[in-house]
C-alpha cells in the first residue's frame, strides 16, 4: 500500500486574503488524497508559529495559537534556512504584499522552495527581478505561480500563458482590471440612474471597504500598471516596470503632498469639476467613463487611464467590482476571450491561491 507524499506548507501573511486561505487549506488537508499536507510554518507581521522538529500545526487553531504563543519574526534569511531543512517539500504561500519578501523569492527558489503567492510586486518590480525569480525555479527544481496576481481567483494568468504556450498570437488585452476602480466608474458614470459627485463616490467607496485604507493607492492607477506588467510580460513584451508606459493617476495634483489620507479625503470635492466635465463630456457622446487598461502587441504599446465606452460595450456593462479582461487573438479572430467576474475580495482571491497549490501538488513527485 502506497502512502501519500508529504507536503510542508509555510504561510506567510494571515490578514484578509490569509485567513480566508488558511480556511480553505484546512479543508483541502481533509478533503484531498494526492498528498498530506502539513502546516510547518504560520508568520504575521507581530510573529511566527512554527516547531523545530517541523511537527504539524493544527490548521484550524493556528491563528489563535500564533497569537497565544507565537515567538519572535524571523528574518527573510533565517526563514529559508529554517524551511530548506525540512524533511519533505515545502511550498511557501506568501499572502502579503512585501516588497521585501518578493525580492527574496529567488533565494527561496533556489533552495527548492516553490511557491505561490497574489503578491503582485514580484512579477511586477523590476524586468531583472523578474528573470531571476524563473531562472530560480528552473535552477532549485522549484515551481512558482501567481494566478491571483491579476484578477483575484478569476482564470487571468493561466488563461493568457495556454494562449501563449499553444502557440496562439495576443495581439491585443484590454479591460478593467481594478475591483476598485470598477466600482467607482460603474457609481459615477453609470449607463442609467442617478450619479453623486467624484468625491462622494470615492468616500461611499472608503466606507464600504471597496478601497485600500488610503484611497490614493488605488486612485494613482499603480495597481492597474502592475497588473498590464505582469500580462505584458507573459504575453511577451520586456515591459522594464510599472512606471514605464504611461498610467493616468487620479489624485489631483495640488493633493498629491497631503500627509494623510484623511487630509486628502476632506479636501477632495474641491476638484469635483474635473471629474464632472469628463463624465458630461462622456455623457453628450452617449458614452460612459471608465478606467482601463490596455496593451498593443504590435507596437508594445501599454497605457493605463480613463477612457469613453458606448453604452452596449462589454466593459461599460460592468456591475458592482466586476473585473473584465479581453484577449485578442490570431486564433479568435474580431471576436476576444473574454473572461468577466469577481475580480477583489478575500475569498475569491484566496481560490486562486488554492487553485495554484493544487497545481503545485500535482506536479510534485
Amino acid at each position: 500500500m502506497t502512502h501519500p507524499k508529504q507536503i510542508h506548507i509555510a504561510v506567510i501573511g494571515a490578514g484578509g486574503v490569509g485567513s480566508c486561505f488558511l480556511s480553505q487549506l484546512a479543508w483541502l488537508a481533509k478533503n484531498q488524497q494526492s498528498a498530506r499536507l502539513s502546516l510547518c510554518y504560520l508568520a504575521t507581521i507581530d510573529g511566527a508559529l512554527y516547531n523545530r522538529d517541523y511537527a504539524d500545526i493544527d490548521i484550524e487553531t493556528a491563528l489563535p495559537t500564533l497569537e497565544a504563543k507565537g515567538s519572535a519574526l524571523p528574518s527573510i534569511s533565517d526563514t529559508i534556512e529554517y524551511l530548506a531543512g525540512a524533511p519533505h517539500k515545502v511550498v511557501l504561500v506568501d499572502n502579503t504584499s512585501s516588497g521585501a519578501i518578493a525580492e527574496a523569492y529567488p533565494e527561496f527558489l533556489k533552495r527548492g522552495i516553490s511557491i505561490i503567492t497574489p503578491n503582485k510586486k514580484a512579477f511586477s518590480e523590476s524586468f531583472k527581478l523578474w528573470r531571476d525569480i524563473f531562472r530560480a525555479a528552473e535552477l532549485g527544481s522549484s515551481m512558482v505561480y501567481h494566478e491571483s496576481s491579476v484578477g483575484a481567483g478569476m482564470p487571468i494568468i493561466s488563461t493568457l500563458k495556454e494562449l501563449v504556450q499553444t502557440g496562439d498570437e495576443v495581439t491585443r488585452i484590454e479591460g478593467v482590471f481594478s475591483g476598485t476602480m470598477s466600482f467607482l466608474f460603474n457609481q459615477f458614470s453609470p449607463k442609467s440612474g442617478q450619479a453623486g459627485k467624484w468625491s462622494e463616490t470615492v468616500k461611499k467607496a472608503k466606507e464600504l471597504g471597496y478601497t485600500e485604507p488610503d484611497p490614493r493607492d488605488d486612485l494613482n492607477g499603480l495597481d492597474v500598471a502592475r497588473k498590464l506588467t505582469i500580462m505584458g510580460r507573459l504575453a511577451g513584451l520586456p515591459i522594464e516596470s510599472p512606471t514605464s508606459f504611461p498610467v493616468q493617476n487620479l489624485i489631483p495634483g495640488e493633493l498629491q503632498s497631503c500627509d494623510t489620507s484623511e487630509e486628502f479625503m476632506s479636501r477632495l470635492h474641491e476638484f469635483d469639476d474635473h471629474m464632472e466635465g469628463q463624465k458630461l463630456l462622456a455623457e453628450r457622446s452617449g458614452k460612459v467613463l471608465r478606467y482601463v487598461g490596455s496593451i498593443e502587441m504590435s507596437t508594445g504599446n501599454v497605457k493605463v487611464g480613463m477612457e469613453m465606452f458606448d453604452h452596449m460595450h462589454p466593459i461599460a456593462t460592468l456591475k458592482g467590482s466586476d473585473n473584465i479582461i479581453s484577449f485578442y487573438t490570431k486564433r479568435y479572430g474580431e471576436l476576444p476571450l473574454t473572461i468577466r467576474g469577481a475580480g477583489a475580495g478575500g475569498d475569491v482571491t484566496a481560490m486562486g491561491v488554492t487553485a495554484d497549490l493544487l497545481k503545485v501538488l500535482s506536479q510534485m513527485g
